[in-house]
């Protein structure tokens, strides 16, 4: 069909470097009116607090996120747990949300009643108009936050909120990436922790957790380094000594992993300590390294006693660059006024931590002290954070990660009786991806700097998808920067179907026409017309939407008309598929009859149809052509797997792939076979669509025996008296393969789907060594090792103390369980059970640390099948016997066809598996890669000082920061740069 129109198409080649370029400033705009959102609510939140008077006695109710529509037994609702309508919305991943209200979510260790808190609620309901509003004027925002130095977080759509399932609510919007760059510039830290004798117990947990907390404080645009302390001065990381490394996820984990291993002995001598720290942030200073902002020691002790003044004098007075933090630790005030003089000698400030449950509210002073200057100046910057996987905020709803980043800004108090900045809002969207001239992702990456240029550049990539296949692919790659944002874009263009479009014309009656056959589907998550903008769109399919775009029902639909233009095209030259797929179904021999179950094909512009041959219950794949097999539909960021292995085959090919639904123990029941639709104009050839079917793998294996058995009447003397052999002689086994040798077929049912190493390693490795196959090694830098050691896992972060608490109780008690056991307390043990439930222990405790999972990096292989070679044969001597084999590739297929006889036991040679292990570098190489830092964009801003700010103010026990309400108003455009 489309060989009878290719006179009258046309071939348009893809310029990716405009694409990028028209792409970058769509992206500009529309980050620009998130920017503009959250500049709105820094607006009304600053207007709320100036006419806002504290009221201690305040009583106010509002909706509490976690008790919301709870109720107690006689079925009355809770305390600020009022009915709040919740109702599932497709555009917030249809979690159940009020599009009308935010509610307020609260950490489990902040008073939900507390003045302080009552105060900051009542005044912030003035920015719920304002969320709405910003909803209304751009309906691409997903979330909107607003977050309080007291604690609260105020949510934009209110969602009902689940603790943990230790009942602990852990998420503090203090700890997130946004609150923290909003409120302060980049940050160069050294964390001084004392580690003498004295530091035993319980100081030592609180002084771990108070090192993990600050850790939790730090993101990509901050540096950081750890020294221990006792008689000698210790890097926690020996690789890192003397210097100051980004403080990214990796390093920060590594480091938590580190403190929990540190151990108390010897006597503390902190002037060693302080001096190396001083070394440490000068060197960075004057090598133009690090964050080049603040930089501040903070330094965790319980007491200090040396005279350690000539310190101060020599590396930080009289100019005081360095602020110095200090943190007291355990009930001891004995050197309380030496550690204090320390702080507010040297513009820090200075607490006292007793209890794990103090930890929290205590390191966070640091990060008040640090926005003076910004409080002072009334700076309102705008701040993107690094693009994250918000697991955290959304845990309870079980929602999938999603990957995101955030703008957000200060909020400042306008009191002349005051000097404060209060919260930050910060919204979340999705980005708008339209398609342009070719549907392709659009994937932001935070981190790289580039001046107003525009790159290009290919590669020769290996593709690796689902069951361990692979693809070559040359991709041609375009990105710029996106102007006022931390960002870059990026566009990639495979060669062969990413670089040409086929246009054609056709008229829209007729193409309407054919839109409307049941078989045809479009591509749900391209966007041919934008129906997110106007709540009354939002329900419509893409489909709907393109068909009233095209009879005028809705005329403000703004439509990407080539798009729909390819679409119609597509539509009318496919039209024909379904009729002759049903001919095809009334001509289908008794043989072949329900062995053959759906007929597909998708087309460059994402229009889709198919044709079931067998009733939908008998499907051996049900999820094949449906969201739930996302990889065998058009997707927001990728083309069927079908369509693309096809294109990238050589024209002509029919590629084989296994379907079947991923069950435990399941079992391959069916095979697809595509193949890609190429035309030719003016000398360029381009794909217009890839066709396919889905047969029962039954069918294939009855038709593959048949044909590969020995006839009934064979004349066995025309091939010089010998009759040639059959799959079904028990002396041969058969195999069809795959060109990753993977089997599809095999005289044992339950060998399907396995690689070929794993069932007859010998001819694997004898085809590997003959060329036939070659070998790839493939790296996952994102897997799970087994960890020889137990270390902090850094999967659940410790922001809450409570987990710290648990920790410490169950460490208490696994301690007088040993010594209970040690001195044989129990006296109806004999010292020999003792000695073996002690043993017991061990082992328990033994087997559970090496069980723990750590991120590694881990290689595996891939293996091709090189398609000079048509065919081979050979003999493997096995020791007591000789190894037969024959493979022979199959034409026009990436399958090959292997015999071999099953006489001769070859268990000599070991299989050949696809496992992956673990990359085990050396200390250099390690080394090198925890040092290097991601590249990015500094900040453009820096408040380190302001000769305004009160150094004086530098804590003690009587001292609460009512004053210092820092709100950070992140309008969270938690951008969803999903996919």
């Amino acid at each position: 069909k489309y060989k009878d129109v290719e006179p009258t198409l046309k071939i348009k080649e893809v310029d990716g470097l405009e694409l990028v370029k028209k792409f970058s400033e769509e992206m500009e705009s529309m980050l620009k009116r998130k920017v503009e959102a959250v500049e709105r609510l820094v607006e009304a939140a600053e207007d709320a607090d100036l006419y806002h008077e504290f009221n201690s006695s305040l009583e106010f109710d509002y909706y509490n996120a976690v008790l919301i529509n709870e109720k107690d037994e006689n079925d009355n609702y809770v305390e600020l747990g009022d009915e709040f309508i919740l109702e599932p919305n497709e555009h917030f991943n249809n979690l159940l949300v009020n599009t009308t209200y935010s509610d307020i979510q609260l950490p489990t260790n902040v008073y939900n009643k507390d003045p302080a808190i009552l105060n900051g609620v009542y005044m912030s309901e003035a920015l719920n108009p304002i969320f709405v509003d910003n909803f209304e004027r751009d309906p691409t925002l997903t979330w909107q936050y607003f977050g309080s130095s007291t604690g609260f977080f105020r949510l934009y759509p209110g969602i009902k909120w689940t603790p943990d399932e230790n009942g602990v609510l852990s998420f503090d919007c203090r700890n997130r990436g946004w609150y923290i760059q909003a409120a302060t510039s980049p940050k160069d830290i050294v964390i001084v922790v004392d580690i003498s004798g004295s530091m035993k117990g319980l100081r030592l947990t609180i002084a771990k957790h108070t090192v993990i907390t600050i850790l939790d404080t730090l993101g990509e645009n901050d540096f950081v380094n750890i020294i221990a302390y006792n008689d000698y001065v210790h890097y926690v990381e020996s690789c890192f000594k003397g210097i100051l490394v980004q403080a990214d996820r990796d390093n920060r984990e590594h480091f938590k992993q580190l403190v929990d291993e540190l151990h108390p002995k010897g006597v503390g001598t902190v002037n060693k300590a302080l001096t190396e720290a001083f070394r440490i942030l000068k060197e960075s200073r004057s090598a133009g390294q690090g964050g080049l902002c603040n930089q501040a020691i903070m330094l965790i002790t319980d007491g200090a006693m040396e005279d350690f003044k000539y310190v101060f004098e020599k590396f930080n007075w009289p100019d005081r660059k360095v602020r110095v933090f200090t943190y007291l630790i355990g009930r001891e005030v004995s050197f309380a006024q030496n550690v204090k003089w320390i702080a507010c000698n040297n513009k820090g400030y200075y607490t006292h931590i007793s209890t794990l449950a103090d930890v929290q509210e205590n390191v966070m002073e640091y990060l008040h002290v640090l926005s003076r200057p910004m409080v002072i100046n009334h700076d309102h910057d705008i701040i993107w954070t690094e693009a994250y996987m918000d697991s955290a905020l959304f845990a309870s709803q079980a929602q999938s990660l999603l990957l995101m980043t955030t703008v957000a800004m200060p909020v400042f108090s306008k009191k002349n009786e005051t000097v404060s900045m209060m919260r930050c809002p910060r919204a979340t969207t999705r980005p708008l991806f339209k398609k342009g001239q070719a549907n392709l992702p659009l994937h932001l990456y935070n981190g790289f700097l580039f001046r107003k240029i525009i790159l290009d550049f290919n590669l020769l990539v290996c593709f690796f998808f689902f069951q361990k296949r692979m693809l070559f692919l040359t991709n041609d790659y375009f990105y710029t920067d996106i102007s006022g944002t931390p960002f870059s874009l990026g566009v990639v263009l495979s060669r062969g179907h990413g670089e040409y479009i086929l246009m054609g014309n056709t008229s829209v009656e007729e193409g309407l026409h054919d839109l409307l056959q049941p078989d045809l589907s479009l591509a749900n998550e391209w966007i041919y017309c934008i129906t997110d903008i106007d709540p009354g769109h939002r329900k419509l399919s893409q489909l709907e939407a393109v068909i009233r775009f095209l009879t005028g029902e809705e005329a403000d639909l703004e439509c990407d008309e080539e798009l729909v233009q390819e679409v119609l095209f597509d539509a009318v030259v496919t039209a024909p598929m379904e009729a002759y797929w049903t001919t095809l179904a009334l001509n289908m021999s008794d043989e072949t009859e329900g062995g053959v179950e759906v007929a597909f094909m998708g087309t460059r512009a994402g229009l889709m149809r198919s044709c079931l041959y067998v009733g939908s219950e008998k499907l051996s794949n049900r999820k094949f052509l449906t969201t739930d097999d996302k990889e065998s539909i058009f997707t927001m960021d990728h083309f069927p797997l079908w369509y693309r292995r096809a294109a990238e085959h050589p024209s002509g090919s029919f590629i084989y792939s296994l379907s079947f639904e991923e069950t435990p123990g399941g079992m391959p029941e069916a095979v697809t076979v595509s193949t890609a639709v190429t035309v030719t104009v003016g000398g360029k050839t381009g794909i217009a669509a890839a066709v396919g079917v889905q047969i029962k793998l039954e069918l294939l294996k009855r038709k593959l025996w048949m044909a590969a058995q020995q006839p009934n009447d064979t004349d066995c003397s025309a091939v010089d008296g010998q009759c040639p052999l059959s799959c079904q002689d028990d002396n041969l086994s058969c195999f069809l393969i795959d060109n990753n040798g993977f089997i599809l077929v095999s005289k044992v049912s339950k060998q399907t789907g396995t690689f070929l190493g794993e069932v007859e390693g010998s001819v694997m490795a004898q085809l590997i060594n003959m060329g036939m196959f070659r070998k790839v090694k493939m790296f996952d830098y994102q897997a799970m090792c087994k960890s020889t050691h137990h270390h902090h896992s850094g999967a659940r972060p410790l922001i809450s103390p409570f987990y710290a608490f648990l920790a410490a109780v169950k460490w208490l008690i696994t301690e007088c369980l040993l010594f209970l056991l040690e001195f044989n307390i129990y006296s109806f043990w004999h010292r020999d059970n003792v000695a073996d439930a002690k043993s017991v222990f061990h082992h328990a405790h033994r087997h559970k640390k090496h069980d723990m999972l750590q991120p590694c990096d881990t290689e595996y292989p891939i293996f091709v099948y090189e398609p000079s070679i048509k065919e081979t044969n050979g003999i493997i001597d096995c020791g007591d016997c000789k190894k037969m084999f024959v493979v022979q590739q199959i034409t026009r297929s990436n399958l090959l066809f292997l015999v071999t006889d099953t006489v001769c036991d070859c268990s000599i040679f070991p299989p050949v598996l696809l496992l992956p292990k673990e990359v085990k570098y050396n200390a250099s190489v390690k080394c090198e890669r925890m040092r290097s830092q991601k590249l990015r964009r500094r900040p453009n801003s820096c408040h380190a000082f302001h000769p305004e700010e009160n150094a004086q103010d530098c804590g003690g026990a009587a001292e609460i920061h009512v004053s210092l309400t820092l709100l950070v108003l992140t309008l969270a455009i938690a951008t969803l740069l999903q996919r």
